[in-house]
């Protein structure tokens, strides 16, 4: 190894002066050495520095002057190395070269190479020893020492090895540090060959020597080798050594073991020092004994003497680890000195706790206290800016970073590539990507989340195709986030194929299989779906959950509610997101004796009635008919967010209760709160369903100019709708033609719906073509584009539609509607014979029909037929309409007065409208029909839609 440094920098300049100048002859008084040794060793290195002047005094050059001097000098220089104060050990080089008394230069030399080693100036130290005639082992353990404690193991190994060539026989100090190295390298062939050699020099019976080694192998992952060594020690009083094979248990996650020898050490009566305590604290922190850590923080306080900054930080981070950020807190204030692991711990412990606020404060009172951020205060404030999506302090931290040069270290980059992904910014992350020189599995995994939850699918895909090409190891994070990316994509063959690689890669734990459950029922894969769940041999309650949500999701919500009674029935505890899945399902089934079963359940079992539960509660309530209900739930919400406030907004809305939506959200703004894009959707949808023109069109002003929020296409496509309903067909179109936005399917969608209906033919063959040119795939705009031409008796263009969607394999859906009765839900569909009362409900019917046109004068509208049939054929049509067969059952199955809720797929047509309000008249029965558009409550022959629908 080329060791020598043959370059004068190396030294102080004045220790190159003494071969032209003269020397001072001085003398040192053995008083004057005896005051500094006393000074030096209270750590009082100023005081120490400034007396040395005053010490020199006699002109002498007697043996007892040469060592006193010999003496002080060593004992400065070792205060300057304890407290890395290489200039003040400059300045004793130089007067040490300077001086002209026959000092031992070994000795001094050997001071100056550990002096130079502590501080971390090793070109000096070696330069000195290189110059060194005549070396020591105490020599070689100074520089040794340097290299390792200076991250040069190799180093420190190299010079081992030649201390043993050189025959320079080694030390019990000289273990330790070659130990040492051997830990930090892994070396655990070299470690044995010295742990043989202790053994035949007769130092394994030296007590640190046993300590450095049981250091080594818990390094070099033999932690039974060293448990062995530790078990073989005859005298176990050392408190070193208790703690040496602790920090070995901590290295290797053995918490439990590491409590054992804490009992063991009090029950033997070995004293205990701050490395013990701060070793237990830790493993207290990992088991969550915070009830143990508590009795230790007691016992600390009861001795009387102030805490140790290390037990101090320990209780810190005890504390967090437990979420006892209070007693933390306490902690931290009580701390008369702290360092920079006080600081980062009490940042990292408001941030793991999720006070990210709080933290971002933390941070900023700590920069005015003094405190000078690192790099783990950096990691830690970028983490809470992306938690809180506060790009703008983000971008701070990371500033900071770059400033003091913090950005090219790994973790802080991998953690600013986090936050920037949280807050959407995915160039800012790909910037730091690139920079990156070496990258980890870390950053790979970091930045394919950041593309896979910012809606960068393509690009994530391609990352991990990358990752895949350098051969690196997957883990089940990555996949989890590339499952992210083929749930937006809807890529169901990808999925599968990712199914398989976990398979095979024995990847397979819950946490994917349930991921994996939610992107099948995600790309509609319920088959998929429940084959994976029914072969798991675990679940917990992410996986039924998960299950359940895929059903929901894909309109099997009656399946979803059999599968929550089998939840149920394991024992596993439901939580609020099953719960809001569930109220869903009932919501979609509008299965209101569900939907309270599912309400007292939430009661009994004590749910925090939180925004998402009680928002759900008025969702279900108002979808299964009952406004009122909803209402109770809503005034119940003590804390009423905008989720909540629009939920009811759109409960009046789905009612018809437009004038009351508007007082909603009139006492919503009062609160403070401020609207967003969906409470506007749901505003606008009241006016639109209750005749509103001039509050719909000031409302979305409003939305624009006074809350600064830009229309979405549903927003216009609302205030279309409105136009619509209430005749302004052209205005509706002239509204259309100066939009500052392209029109979209629900915009053209809402205007053809308008001009069936109020026969406006220009403008809606116009509406037809633009739908179908927009979204050719979508059967539901061919139904419409097809019921606009049979209402004006174009058959030939009916036609024509019909053989599209038969060429493009495209299907309407079958109108549909079902009751609930009992504990069931029944459904029905046009003309429907499959239900057990089959003879039953067609006979009552036919009974309804005739007392109708008796009493009631009811006669078929048959222009609600889109077909081109005989008028015979149109009534016998209407007869069959799925919403008539549900009322007919109701009325066997319930008791008089009970009202009938039935929910239709699609909207009701006029005829069953006008059918259904006599029906209510005639039978004294409250009908709630909701079809695919709002809620119609028929009551003594009135409809709550003011036949405005």
């Amino acid at each position: 190894m080329a060791r020598v440094l043959h370059h004068s920098h190396c030294l102080p300049s004045s220790a190159n002066t003494h071969i032209n100048n003269p020397p001072k002859i001085i003398r040192l008084s053995q008083k004057s050495a005896a005051s500094l040794r006393e000074i030096c060793g209270q750590g009082t290195l100023k005081q120490a520095f400034n007396s040395v002047s005053d010490l020199l005094t006699d002109q002498n050059s007697t043996d007892s002057y040469r060592s006193s001097l010999e003496e002080a000098y060593g004992s400065i220089l070792d205060l300057c190395a304890a407290q890395k104060a290489v200039f003040q050990g400059q300045q004793i080089h130089a007067r040490v070269v300077s001086s002209g008394a026959a000092l031992d230069r070994e000795f001094l030399s050997t001071k100056l190479v550990f002096m130079y080693g502590k501080c971390g100036y090793l070109p000096q130290a070696q330069y000195l020893f290189d110059e060194m005639s005549q070396k020591t082992v105490f020599t070689w353990n100074a520089l040794i020492g340097a290299y390792a404690s200076n991250g040069r193991p190799l180093g420190a190994i190299e010079l081992y090895r030649e201390i043993r060539e050189t025959g320079v026989g080694v030390d019990s100090c000289t273990f330790p540090l070659i130990l040492k190295s051997c830990g930090a390298v892994q070396d655990l062939d070299l470690g044995t060959e010295i742990h043989g050699f202790a053994i035949k020099s007769g130092f394994v019976s030296v007590v640190f020597v046993i300590n450095s080694l049981v250091a080594m192998y818990a390094k070099c992952n033999c932690i039974s080798e060293a448990m062995k060594l530790f078990d073989g020690m005859n005298e176990k009083g050392d408190v070193v050594s208790w703690n040496s094979i602790m920090s070995a248990l901590l290295q290797h996650g053995q918490y439990v073991e590491v409590l054992q020898l804490f009992r063991e050490m009090q029950k033997i009566g070995t004293s205990v020092n701050s490395y013990t305590v701060v070793s237990v604290l830790e493993a207290c922190a990992e088991l969550s004994l915070v009830k143990l850590g508590m009795e230790i923080h007691a016992s600390l306080l009861k001795s009387g003497r102030e805490l140790h900054i290390f037990e101090a930080n320990a209780l810190v981070v005890m504390y967090s680890k437990a979420g006892q950020m209070g007693e933390a807190v306490r902690v931290f204030e009580k701390m008369d000195e702290k360092d920079k692991v006080s600081w980062n711990s009490m940042l990292s412990s408001y941030v793991q706790n999720g006070f990210y606020t709080e933290a971002l404060g933390f941070f900023h009172d700590a920069q005015r206290m003094g405190h000078r951020p690192d790099q783990v205060s950096v990691i830690s404030i970028a983490s809470a800016s992306g938690r809180l999506g506060k790009v703008l302090n983000g971008m701070e931290a990371h500033a900071f970073a770059v400033k003091h040069g913090f950005d090219s270290d790994l973790q802080v980059a991998n953690t600013l590539i986090d936050m920037y992904g949280k807050c959407s910014y995915v160039n800012y992350a790909g910037r730091i990507f690139l920079k990156i020189p070496t990258k980890d599995f870390i950053t790979w995994t970091t930045f394919i989340a950041t593309h896979a939850q910012n809606s960068s699918y393509f690009e994530a895909l391609q990352l991990f195709r990358e990752v895949q090409r350098e051969g690196m190891k997957v883990d089940s994070m990555m996949i989890g986030s590339i499952l992210i990316a083929l749930s937006g994509l809807k890529c169901v063959s990808h999925v599968k194929e990712i199914h398989a690689y976990v398979i095979r890669h024995g990847l397979f734990d819950l946490v994917l299989q349930n991921s994996l459950l939610d992107v099948y029922g995600e790309c509609g894969k319920v088959k998929e779906a429940c084959r994976l769940f029914e072969g798991m041999v675990t679940r917990d309650v992410v996986s039924w959950t998960s299950m359940i949500s895929c059903l929901v999701h894909n309109g099997f919500a009656s399946e979803s509610l059999n599968v929550f009674h089998q939840m149920v029935e394991t024992g596993v505890q439901s939580d609020s997101v099953t719960l809001v899945s569930l109220l869903s399902a009932v919501s979609n089934l509008s299965a209101l004796r569900k939907g309270k079963e599912i309400h007292g359940f939430v009661i009994r079992h004590c749910f925090v009635m939180d925004g998402s539960i009680c928002s759900s509660l008025v969702d279900m309530y108002s979808s299964c008919g009952n406004v009122d209900n909803a209402y109770k739930v809503f005034e119940g919400i003590n804390c009423k967010d905008t989720v909540s406030w629009t939920s009811m907004i759109n409960a009046c809305g789905m009612h018809g209760r437009g004038k009351e939506a508007i007082n909603l959200f009139n006492r919503m703004e009062e609160t403070g709160l401020a609207p967003d894009h969906i409470t506007f959707l749901a505003l606008l949808y009241a006016c639109s369903h209750s005749g509103l023109i001039e509050e719909g069109k000031r409302y979305l002003e409003i939305m624009k100019s006074k809350h600064n929020l830009e229309p979405w296409p549903e927003h216009y496509a609302s205030v279309v709708d409105l136009l619509g309903r209430s005749a302004c067909v052209n205005e509706a179109y002239e509204f259309i033609r100066n939009m500052p936005i392209a029109p979209t399917t629900e915009i053209w969608c809402a205007l053809l719906g308008a001009c069936r209906v109020h026969s406006n033919h220009e403008i809606g063959e116009v509406a037809a073509q633009k739908l179908l040119e927009l979204d050719p795939e979508n059967p539901g705009n061919y139904v419409l584009a097809s019921n606009f031409f049979a209402a004006k008796e174009g058959w030939g263009e009916v036609e024509e539609i019909r053989l599209t969607m038969k060429k493009r394999g495209l299907k309407k859906s079958p109108a549909c509607s079902w009751t609930e009765v009992g504990n069931k839900v029944h459904s029905f569909v046009v003309k429907d014979r499959s239900h057990p009362q089959t003879t039953e409900i067609y006979s009552k019917l036919g009974e309804i029909t005739k007392k109708l046109q008796t009493e009631g004068g009811y006669v078929a509208d048959t222009k609600y037929v889109l077909h081109d049939l005989s008028e015979e054929e149109k009534v016998k049509r209407l007869s069959g309409h799925s919403e008539r067969l549900a009322i007919a059952f109701g009325l066997i199955n319930t008791n008089k007065g009970t009202p009938i809720r039935i929910t239709k797929n699609l909207r009701v047509c006029g005829d069953c409208h006008q059918f259904t309000k006599l029906v209510s008249k005639l039978y004294e029965r409250e009908i709630v029909v909701r079809d695919s558009n709002r809620f119609h409550h028929f009551e003594n022959g009135t409809c709550s839609c003011g036949d405005f629908w």
